[in-house]
């Protein structure tokens, strides 16, 4: 998914508008998706899990997450509202793509401990 009110392709982060560093884009997109709340856990997609990868590619910012299932009933709102937080927190000076991916699948061994001990899983 690509966000509608971003600056054109070309380029990269180290030449958009405010000329943020990659690792302060990337810096601040993570922040920014440790405030996106898993509607039905109440947990933010850092602490789930869920968040793979954000890096920079091709001129915009790419973030890779994966949902608790495949049905999961927060399938399409998630990554909307991940890729609004990024766009936020980035003054919209950087295109933002989230990607959801499968592989590898998510399970309970990638929660912070936070979130574990919220969801009642016994922490190794």
């Amino acid at each position: 998914m690509t966000g509608s009110g971003n600056r054109a392709e070309s380029g990269s982060i180290a030449d958009d508008l405010f000329k943020l560093r990659a690792g302060d884009a990337i810096e601040a997109a993570r922040d920014a998706l440790g405030g996106v709340y898993d509607p039905e856990l109440g947990l933010d997609l850092v602490s789930l899990g869920l968040v793979y990868d954000v890096r920079e590619e091709d001129g915009r910012l790419v973030v890779e997450m994966t949902l608790t299932t495949v049905g999961c009933p927060a399938s399409e709102s998630l990554p909307d509202m991940a890729t609004a937080a990024v766009e936020e927190a980035l003054g919209g000076a950087v295109a933002v793509e989230v990607r959801v991916v499968w592989d590898p699948p998510w399970d309970p061994s990638m929660l912070s401990e936070t979130a574990a001990t919220a969801l009642g899983f016994r922490i190794r």
